[in-house]
């Protein structure tokens, strides 16, 4: 049965629990994923069951292959990897609690047994088979990331400062936010409290970055450093730089800033994976990714500047994603403490207020969680759907959730009971919580279940280089020994550029050749490739030629138009210009200049005076591109679905995914509509047809209206939910059993009896075309990427519209360049 709820995107959390008797019952609580849209907290003291009730929610978005950015500063959610594919002692022995088998007196093996045993029991007790164990570790990929450590997996930071997403620029708001929350976020890690408004340091920095930014070049902190010592701009303001901020004061700003990254501990920060939220979330083959950050061993500092970059990082990727209706994807924070203050206003409040505000447009769900509920901005909380509240420690802490409880309420039309609900909270136990949702009628009590990963507590360092062993001999993950330096943060060009060594014997002249009237030559900004105007460079000729390239395929509605920008080598050979040995580039052909900033040149093949020849390369080029340029896309047949232009095989997977995943929901949204009215005509019938029953037999009451009330709990009672019935929950043929005792009752009642008993057999009808519906879907669904094919569109020659072909200088450093 719980296999048929994670075909519907829903979240088995645990059963209902009666806090007056202090007793479980069996009706199962289910959250639909889609609520998780208007994000959720979860409050609850240590030793709540705050931790083992937030595994639970991760493991069903898991199983319900949604990839999970994860950020864990206490080391308890690595046990999401302890999911064993056989719950047997040897399995558990590497990762129990020593100290614990020691208070009970017991051998390791001893209670590493008694711990499996537990396990299996528990599921056993919850209902949820061992395999559902292996769906879980098949759903997704599992990493643990370890900033400024190599623990885990390293991951590097020099993409942090890089230039915003067009989308990020084009949004006035968003782009300061991006600026003043990078800016507090450094200052914070170098030590420095600085104000936005008032400190120079602060607006220096943000000034620096907005002007380069917008000018489209990338930063790190070396090129940040050495911006500050030496401004991009003339005036901050009305002022110039002198004035605003002397060069002597500056130094003492670049020294914090140059101490930093001078520090040997520092060179872990830039060395691993790139800061890319796409990779965090896919891998290659589209494949959902459990993103771990664990920021345990990082004192405050790092933690609020890593932090930080990374709540940036996803506001940046949330803006270039289209709007869903459906969870794409989870946020989870496992202790908000200190990042969402009420009164302070730390580099990581703003761009969380951002989040809870605008994330749910994107599919993007926030399940936020505490153990220190007074510390909390709660008008911060107030766009919050989903409250999960716990045991609490103290009086005052029930008294501020109960504020922000209140608070959120006024955002939706139930009422709120403050007195009821102090009561409730005052009586619960270990994993009993109050679940208040926006979405639902009234207030849920429940025991979450038992979850499919050991909860052996926090996980040490050393413990987490033996769970991530195999995923560190990856290619994607390995960095070999070799460290990430910050000046490779360069433009795209210089990757595709011809680097020539100064091992080479080069005849330079400090003369610029001087060419006849109709051949034009441009020069390509020394700035742009990362070099230095102070240090050795010369320029090279080479032939640019840039094209729009238009295509076509009117059948499956393809109409995309493209740019190709090459440059090729020109050379006194027999074939002067050789388009097949051209390299791709790509630059803003406005920065391209018709004078250049230096005076060494390297002979210019004669050939390239000639104007007629330029002619003749444009041709050359044209037939180049028509025999070797071609566009190829994918394609979802059944969906009729086919890529973007530069969109990648992974990331059309993901827009696909989202997009089924938008048709599920859409369909169980239609199956609910559907069921619901004919479950509730036929309850009606039914209840109209035990009243008769009732009348004619007092005496068989009981028995009668026991199974009446069974009958709701099957699979689409459950689904169904609060929205049409409280009825507790039996399987179908506890149901056929209470019937058969049903009938045998007096022959004066049997037409009555009969009659209930039809429309209670309809009732089971009902659910197994609701089973079949079910599987129909899940079915679709799972075949649905099965039918994914390339399509290559080709060019015609008259799609082929060349913008230019020309003479260009390609500055290049005067020393060997390393590899």
């Amino acid at each position: 049965m719980i296999e048929d709820y994670e075909k519907l995107g829903i979240f088995y959390l645990g059963k209902k629990y009666n806090v007056h008797s202090r007793t479980r019952e069996e009706s199962l609580v289910l959250y639909d994923s889609r609520d998780l849209l208007t994000h959720a907290v979860c409050l609850g003291m240590t030793g709540s069951g705050k931790t083992g009730l937030c595994t639970v929610l991760l493991e069903e978005a898991i199983i319900d292959d949604i990839p999970l950015i994860i950020i864990d500063p206490k080391g308890d959610i690595p046990n999401l990897l302890l999911n064993f594919q056989q719950l047997t002692g040897e399995n558990f022995l590497p990762w129990i609690n020593e100290q614990e088998a020691a208070k009970k007196g017991i051998s390791l093996e001893e209670y590493a047994r008694n711990q499996a045993e537990t396990w299996k029991n528990g599921l056993i007790e919850w209902e949820q088979p061992e395999a559902r164990i292996q769906d879980l570790r098949n759903s997704a990929n599992f990493i643990i990331y370890t900033p400024g450590s190599n623990a885990g997996i390293p991951i590097s930071i020099v993409k942090s400062f890089s230039v915003p997403s067009k989308e990020v620029l084009e949004d006035s708001e968003l782009f300061r936010e991006r600026i003043s929350n990078t800016v507090n976020s450094l200052l914070t890690l170098a030590g420095i409290q600085a104000n936005p408004l008032e400190d120079r340091e602060h607006i220096l920095i943000s000034t620096i970055l907005e002007t380069l930014w917008k000018e489209g070049k990338d930063l790190d902190l070396t090129s940040l450093i050495n911006a500050i010592q030496n401004p991009p701009m003339k005036k901050v303001g009305v002022l110039d730089i002198e004035s605003f901020f002397p060069a002597k004061d500056r130094f003492k700003l670049v020294m914090s800033l140059n101490n930093l990254v001078a520090s040997p501990s520092f060179s872990s920060w830039i060395e691993g994976v790139d800061f890319d939220i796409g990779k965090l979330l896919y891998d290659k083959n589209g494949k959902p990714n459990v993103s771990i950050f664990y920021t345990a061993h990082l004192n405050d500092n790092e933690r609020m500047f890593f932090v930080t970059l990374l709540l940036n990082q996803i506001l940046s990727w949330m803006r270039t994603q289209s709007g869903t209706t459906s969870l794409r994807t989870i946020l989870y924070m496992d202790e908000i403490f200190g990042y969402l203050p009420p009164v302070a206003n730390p580099p990581s409040k703003q761009p969380l207020l951002t989040l809870l505000k605008q994330a749910r447009a994107f599919g993007l769900g926030l399940v936020l969680a505490t153990q220190n509920p007074v510390d909390l901005d709660y008008k911060g909380l107030s766009n919050i759907g989903t409250w999960f509240i716990g045991r609490l420690q103290t009086e005052r802490d029930k008294a501020r959730v109960l504020d922000g409880l209140e608070g959120s309420s006024q955002n939706s039309t139930k009422d709120f009971n403050r007195q009821k609900i102090d009561q409730i909270i005052s009586g619960l136990e270990n994993r009993v919580f109050v679940m208040s949702n926006t979405h639902e009628d009234g207030l849920e009590i429940f025991q979450t279940r038992w979850a499919l990963s050991y909860l052996r507590g926090p996980i040490t360092r050393n413990q987490i280089k033996e769970l991530i062993k195999d995923i560190k001999l990856l290619p994607e993950f390995s960095i070999n020994g070799k460290k990430t330096e910050i000046k490779e943060t360069v433009s795209k060009t210089l990757n595709n550029i011809h680097q020539i060594s100064s091992n080479n014997e080069l005849k330079l002249t400090r003369t610029q050749p001087t060419l006849p009237p109709p051949i034009i030559q441009y020069f390509i900004p020394v700035e742009s490739l990362g070099i230095n105007k102070q240090s050795k460079f010369y320029y090279r000729p080479e032939i640019i030629g840039v094209a729009s390239l238009n295509f076509v395929d009117s059948k499956l509605g393809i109409d995309t138009t493209m740019e190709l920008q090459v440059i090729t080598p020109i050379t006194n050979e027999p074939i002067s210009v050789d388009w097949t040995s051209s390299k791709e580039i790509d630059i803003n052909l406005k920065n391209l200049q018709k004078k250049s900033e230096g005076s060494n040149f390297t002979e210019l093949p004669l050939i390239a005076s000639k104007a007629e020849k330029y002619d003749r390369w444009e041709k050359d080029f044209i037939d180049w591109l028509y025999k070797n340029q071609k566009l190829s896309l994918y394609k979802i047949k059944d969906l009729k679905e086919i890529s973007k232009l530069g969109e990648s095989e992974s990331d059309f997977r993901n827009r696909i995914r989202t997009l089924i995943r938008e048709n599920r929901d859409n369909t169980v949204e239609k199956l609910r509509q559907k069921y619901s009215s004919k479950i509730r005509n036929i309850q009606e019938k039914i209840q109209r047809a035990q009243y008769d029953v009732e009348i004619q037999q007092e005496q068989s009451n009981q028995q009668n209206i026991n199974t009446a009330i069974s009958i709701g709990g099957t699979l689409i009672g459950a689904f169904l939910g609060r929205k049409v019935s409280r009825y507790s929950r039996n399987n179908s043929s506890s149901v056929m059993r209470r019937l058969a005792k049903t009938t045998k009752e007096k022959k004066d009642i049997q037409k009555a009896i009969r009659k209930r008993d039809l429309f209670q057999h309809q009732l089971i009808d009902l659910e197994n075309e609701f089973k079949e519906e079910i599987a129909a879907l899940d079915h679709k669904i799972r075949n649905s990427f099965e039918d994914l094919e390339t399509i290559t569109v080709r060019l015609a020659k008259k799609d082929i519209s060349v913008k230019l072909i020309s003479l260009v200088w390609i500055p290049t450093e005067d020393k060997k360049v390393s590899d």
